[in-house]
């Protein structure tokens, strides 16, 4: 397959040992150079897969193949979001947000804290492994939080996701053991709400 038409693992705009003590050095690379890869990996792998079947005029079972390429697609693109949208705490992480996006979450949530709230209960109480993630309705103009599990059950078509918190045991448990919790409260520190505010201006030029 053409090197241009595969995916590939994004760099992280800060360093494996700069989100310290949130996530520590040990954490952020595994997650990044084993968990986020293999994302990646798979999900080229199936598009040579069918690449190949095109090419040789066999036929693969299309539900199970286009099941799979969703979930790690999914994981690629939402690890993506995820690492764009985390800074170094006091270096872009963390604090309150400003502008049109802390307009937006008042004027859907009521405050901050209201909102933070809910997206915390949706982050600890996500089924099995999955995520959490703010998002915008640009039909109805209102910011929404959304619970995907997985990566690629219960999302809703069309929504702009604004900010993703990985819920996945591989995000924390290193760190935190088994206190989903105490890594969602933490998450706070290192949110990079630049990074959120932007793609709320780009979504709404849409």
């Amino acid at each position: 397959m053409d090197d241009s038409k595969k995916y590939a693992l994004p760099a992280l705009s800060f360093g494996y040992g700069d989100l310290t003590p949130y996530i520590s050095e040990k954490q952020l690379t595994l997650h990044h150079q084993k968990h986020h890869q293999a994302y990646v990996n798979g999900a080229n792998a199936i598009f040579e897969k069918l690449e190949k079947s095109r090419a040789e005029g066999s036929e693969l079972d299309q539900k199970a193949v286009l099941k799979e390429l969703s979930f790690h697609i999914g994981g690629h693109r939402l690890h993506t979001l995820f690492w764009e949208n985390l800074a170094p705490a006091g270096k872009g992480g963390g604090g309150k947000p400003s502008g049109t996006l802390a307009e937006w979450i008042t004027k859907d949530f009521g405050s901050l804290e209201r909102f933070k709230k809910e997206f915390n209960q949706a982050a600890s109480s996500v089924e099995g492994s999955g995520w959490a993630v703010l998002s915008i309705c640009l039909l109805t103009q209102r910011l929404l939080v959304m619970q995907v599990e997985k990566h690629n059950i219960n999302v809703y078509p069309g929504f702009k996701i604004l900010m993703a918190l990985d819920v996945w045991e591989h995000s924390y448990y290193l760190d935190y053991v088994n206190d989903r919790g105490k890594f969602v409260e933490n998450f706070w520190y290192i949110v990079n709400w630049d990074a959120v505010q932007k793609r709320l201006t780009d979504a709404l030029k849409n």
